[in-house]
């Protein structure tokens, strides 16, 4: 009997940071009054730790859930056309961080808006054609866009992440078809920083109107499912109304098109498509049929049909949990400066020349990658960093650890510090020491901190994100950070208030 081949699960990422587009809008006044239009609602805005491949991570965490053993995951794929490294495998670094094992086939996917449909569709094939039982596709997208732009007004960050398999399937694939078309709307050649952009309505009328209804015609003909079976139709779209329009065009409901979150996130690039079918999966019921689709020299179609097993996603944050926990930002000036687009003061603290040691880093990669740490095997000591000595002070004992995970585990903050004489982009900068319920202690830094909020006791959630950077090298170094819990902060909040 054949298997079903689907979706076994899911997770979303979007930064906590939504930049309100009227505080955009405001510092262009006098430049170009024009993008008032574009002024409504907020677009997500990663922090100055944040790229494509922590999103993807934290997207990815929340797909795999709390279980540290991930031993079942034998290929990952990771999609954007903003990664770190050009010449590094970026998967290697999500692979890394999430604690897989090193026999996993991986890939990065990238250079095309479709990479996330386009990987999540590699994946579906290599599980289909058994070189891979359990495969994970994560995306991340962090653009960066010129000051006064419409780029700048429409982009998002965002990650996203399904796993690919056999067993427990939520989602069952039932069939794809891709369309590969040179048509340039836009692109970024090498060296450059920003897209350069063709005229938009040669964009809608010749590229969105002629290449997505080949793909959705294509994919109906292939699958033999009827336009009216469709539940969900998603596809990432800058243009109002357009979907819609395509969607009837096609014979599908109008009334089932997605929203694409332009208004709560914004346009997240090649993750995008990915982030959609997250937040369509979140809301679908067993039977519903999702036609997801990603426009981008051609298109990506996929078909997936919802089952009983749906229903057991409801613990995981996805996107309609990231969208909740949005913290409204209203000082544009940040955008820049996390994205490095103006030069500013940083200060003699920041006048340091930061090689990376790649020797360490490898000898030392599931520590500072994945946090692990050590576990006497005779005692039940944890600690961080593991060592071959025993921190018990009954006991120290020799060659007893084993690898013990900490990024799952429960942690509070024991003491903190924060000072403006470090050099952050995001002063004051907050640090301290970090307990684990289940032992073990790490001395950190915070990030997403709400300022005067934080207090010892705190629980803690563990991020994985930018440490620093080489920028003399183009080094990105990476490593845990501390994130004080939202609920938990909020509440000490309205406790000073009272």
């Amino acid at each position: 009997m054949t298997q079903d081949i689907g979706l076994t699960s899911l997770g979303g990422y979007i930064p906590r940071l939504r930049l309100q587009r009227k505080s955009i809008a405001a510092a262009h006044q006098w430049l170009a009054p024009n993008l008032i239009g574009k002024a409504k609602g907020e677009r997500s805005m990663a922090n100055w730790d944040e790229d494509a491949i922590t999103m993807a991570v934290e997207a990815a965490r929340d797909c795999l859930g709390k279980d540290d053993d991930r031993s079942h995951i034998d290929a990952i794929f990771f999609a954007s056309t903003t990664m770190p490294f050009t010449d590094r495998l970026n998967a290697g670094i999500v692979a890394a961080a999430l604690t897989l094992e090193s026999g996993i086939q991986s890939a990065d996917i990238a250079s095309t808006q479709r990479a996330g449909t386009s990987a999540l569709i590699q994946a579906l094939n290599a599980v289909g054609a058994g070189t891979a039982k359990n495969a994970l596709v994560a995306a991340g997208e962090h653009r960066r866009s010129r000051a006064a732009s419409a780029q700048e007004m429409d982009f998002g960050d965002a990650g996203a992440a399904l796993s690919v398999g056999t067993e427990n399937v939520i989602a069952k694939f039932i069939g794809a078809h891709t369309e590969t078309v040179d048509f340039v709307d836009h692109f970024r050649g090498e060296g450059e920083e920003f897209d350069y952009n063709w005229e938009e309505r040669w964009i809608r009328d010749e590229g969105y109107s002629k290449i997505v209804p080949k793909a959705i015609a294509a994919v109906l003909e292939k699958t033999g499912v009827r336009a009216g079976d469709i539940d969900h139709f998603v596809l990432p779209c800058v243009f109002p109304r357009l979907p819609q329009s395509l969607a009837k065009k096609a014979g599908i409901d109008p009334e089932k098109v997605r929203d694409n979150l332009a208004l709560q996130c914004g346009e997240a690039g090649a993750a995008h498509g990915l982030v959609m079918l997250v937040h369509a999966l979140q809301d679908a019921k067993p039977g519903d049929k999702i036609l997801a689709l990603q426009f981008g020299q051609g298109c990506d179609a996929l078909i997936f049909e919802a089952t009983d097993l749906i229903g057991s996603m409801a613990d995981k944050r996805g996107i309609t949990g990231s969208l909740a926990q949005g913290r409204q930002e209203d000082n544009y000036m940040k955008l820049l400066v996390f994205n490095g687009l103006v030069e500013w003061e940083q200060g003699m603290r920041a006048e340091q020349d930061n090689k990376t040691a790649l020797t360490t880093l490898y000898r030392n990669e599931d520590m500072i990658m994945g946090l692990v740490g050590g576990r006497c095997t005779k005692t039940g000591t944890v600690q961080f960093p593991r060592s071959r000595i025993s921190v018990n002070p009954n006991d120290h004992t020799v060659d007893t650890q084993e690898p013990y995970k900490f990024a799952e585990k429960k942690a509070k903050i024991l003491s903190w510090s924060a000072d403006f004489l470090s050099a952050s982009k995001n002063p004051p900068n907050h640090y301290g020491m970090i307990t684990f319920e289940e032992g073990g202690r790490i001395m950190m830094s915070f990030t997403d901190v709400i300022p005067g909020t934080v207090d010892s006791g705190m629980e803690v959630d563990l991020a994985f994100r930018i440490h620093s950077k080489d920028d003399r090298r183009g080094f990105t170094r990476y490593f845990w950070k501390a994130v004080p819990k939202v609920e938990a902060a909020a509440g000490q909040t309205a406790q000073a208030a009272e």
